[in-house]
């Protein structure tokens, strides 16, 4: 039902994200070159990849990049204008892969119906010390308008779950994940870093 749900969800790639696709490409290198500081080389994951944008920043900086995502027609496109990575047709449940250096998952989690499975999984694919650059609508955020019909990041059935930043914080630490260090946002969103510092077991004992 969620792969339905999102197949082809961007009109045969011609709206949101891919209206804008150079604007995008420029946001994901800002973003990159962000992680960069914290991560240098390595393996390199974008859950939820839509066209790619962020897994060709970080295969300019010098990432070995995969991106995955549930949109067919998504991943076509990555595929034609960005053919130096690896793009695959799969969840981050599916997904056998050696562990990764850095894991970018932006406007996703929110989608994602059995949040703890999906951080688990996320857990499991990154290498001690790897890190985790996240991005999610902050139920919590001032500028969240008190009336939900309003919040432009309110869209049921396709937003699962909100988070605000200490219930996510706590989240990712049931799984190893330490938080450390949140972007500003000045809009309605949460912008993480986090650091893979225990084991699931070792960070809920």
């Amino acid at each position: 039902m969620i792969e339905a749900l999102y197949t082809d969800a961007y009109h045969e790639a011609s709206s949101g994200y891919f209206s804008k696709p150079e604007r995008k490409l420029a946001r994901s290198r800002g973003r990159i070159r962000h992680l960069a500081r914290y991560v240098s080389g390595g393996r390199f994951l974008d859950v939820g990849c839509n066209g790619g944008f962020m897994v060709e920043a970080a295969r300019e900086v010098g990432f070995a990049a995969t991106g995955i995502d549930l949109d067919p027609v998504s991943l076509d496109y990555a595929r034609r204008h960005f053919p130096g990575s690896t793009y695959l047709h799969t969840t981050i449940e599916a997904l056998e892969a050696e562990p990764f250096d850095a894991i970018y998952c932006s406007e996703v989690i929110e989608h994602v119906p059995m949040v703890d499975r999906f951080v688990a999984a996320l857990s499991a694919l990154m290498r001690p010390g790897a890190i985790l650059y996240l991005t999610t609508p902050d139920f919590g955020h001032w500028r969240r308008p008190k009336d939900l019909e309003r919040w432009d990041a309110f869209c049921p059935p396709d937003h699962c779950l909100y988070f605000d930043p200490a219930s996510l914080t706590r989240l990712l630490e049931r799984h190893g994940l330490t938080v450390f260090r949140r972007r500003l946002a000045l809009k309605p969103g949460i912008k993480l870093l986090a650091r893979k510092t225990a084991s699931p077991a070792a960070a809920g004992g």
